[in-house]
């Protein structure tokens, strides 16, 4: 049905409330990064407007860091949107301290928590190959 695919992994070892966090913070960069995918406000029976959400679903995978950081390199390597989110991020308390957090890291070995990915369905597929859905 859709020409592209949403991937939101993170980190089998977080607590519940950081797991929720990361996935929240995630899927705002997607929406923020792909404006299109976007679907038109909702409207009750009474007329009363609402938001909007995404209008197409977000699968949200579970991962060891290992896991994660394959994601990344594979996510890279087929030119994938890329939304990171890193462990250091959790001790911030703005957006400007996160990604001074985040130019810290090794680049190529970066502490991720959560990753999300957004490209044409097959790229992700193989991005994620090996990883399990949430539970």
């Amino acid at each position: 049905m859709f020409d592209t695919k949403i991937a939101l992994i993170v980190r089998d070892d977080l607590a519940t409330w950081q797991r929720l966090n990361v996935v929240a913070f995630l899927a705002t960069g997607i929406a923020s990064a792909a404006p299109e995918m976007m679907g038109e406000p909702y409207v009750d029976a009474h007329g009363r407007p609402y938001g909007n959400m995404a209008g197409q679903p977000m699968l949200i995978f579970a991962g060891d860091l290992p896991g994660l950081q394959r994601a990344h390199r594979q996510g890279l390597e087929r030119e994938l949107t890329i939304i990171p989110y890193v462990h250091a991020m959790f001790s911030t308390g703005h957006d400007a301290a996160n990604r001074e957090v985040f130019l810290a890291q090794d680049a190529d070995n970066l502490d991720l928590v959560g990753i999300a990915l957004r490209g044409p369905k097959k790229a992700v597929d193989k991005a994620i190959k090996g990883l399990s859905l949430h539970k």
